[in-house]
């Protein structure tokens, strides 16, 4: 035997790799006197590679750690559903529209992505993604989340489901930012994007014309807080969401992940009763 292939031998023998029959203290050759144990050489390689325990592994959550909301309807994939009583179901968007007519709630779709990071890039993904809109007297808020790496296309592929030929889609910085992000991660799953062509209202201008300079910022959270009088209770600031996921999917700790949950969905809710709001307004929301 070559000194390169006993040399191979030892290291998956050091590693756990090899039967004990065929270590080779079993051929005669005695193993290395730093060699450490198997066990330990797995936990090291572990590290090394950043892969959890078997344990990590399990859906069933930590002890004092938070269930899953909702349901899995893929693989990877928790969908959550609520409805809430909607104060009018009458048209919005009256003269401000280009072609002049009101248009009809049920049409708008209010979507928000939690993402992997800021930075965005082909290496950000949405881990989230929430939805709000008018049906039956309701506004219905629909959120699906990742709980693994493998479930990104199913998730992209009901959240398009949710799209109709006539949906006009409502965002705050979306234009900029989540509906790039998620063209580049449609592209990547080689999915057609749902976004291409459709109309687009990013509250976010709007808001900027109207009260720049008046508040000292207009993030969503300062304009919910000073606008519409909303006060959220143990928010889960948004910058925390990628941190939260990560230690999900490494830890399987769920609590901070239901908080990103909540958050998501306080951002559409915000975003409906903000539409109404500039509506009211009477303020152009299209550039």
């Amino acid at each position: 035997m070559s000194a390169l292939a006993e040399k191979l031998r030892q290291l998956r023998t050091q590693a756990g790799l090899v039967p004990a029959a065929d270590s080779p203290s079993r051929a005669g050759v005695a193993p290395s006197a730093g060699a450490p144990p198997a066990a330990s050489a797995r936990e090291h390689l572990r590290r090394l590679l950043d892969l959890r325990p078997a344990r990590a592994l399990s859906r069933q959550p930590l002890r004092h750690e938070l269930p899953l909301l909702g349901e899995s309807v893929a693989t990877g994939v928790y969908a959550m559903e609520r409805c809430y009583p909607a104060s009018a179901m009458t048209p919005l968007l009256p003269p401000r529209w280009p072609d002049g007519a009101p248009v009809a709630r049920e049409r708008f779709l209010l979507f928000d992505t939690e993402t992997t990071g800021l930075a965005g890039g082909s290496g950000t993904r949405a881990f989230m993604l929430g939805a709000a809109d008018w049906c039956e007297g309701f506004l219905r808020v629909r959120q699906l989340y990742l709980t693994a790496m493998a479930g990104e296309a199913a998730m992209l592929a009901l959240f398009a489901s949710w799209l109709r030929p006539d949906t006009v889609l409502v965002s705050y910085n979306g234009r900029s930012y989540d509906a790039p992000l998620l063209r580049t991660r449609y592209c990547l799953q080689r999915m057609p994007d749902p976004l291409q062509g459709r109309t687009h209202v990013d509250l976010l201008h709007p808001v900027r014309r109207r009260y720049r300079g008046c508040w000292e910022n207009c993030r969503l959270a300062t304009i919910e807080r000073r606008l519409l009088r909303i006060v959220r209770e143990d928010d889960l600031p948004g910058s925390e969401a990628p941190a939260a996921w990560r230690s999900f999917l490494r830890e399987g700790r769920t609590t901070a992940l239901m908080r990103v949950l909540e958050h998501n969905r306080q951002d559409v809710v915000t975003l409906a009763r903000l539409l109404e709001h500039l509506d009211e307004g009477a303020l152009p929301l299209l550039d």
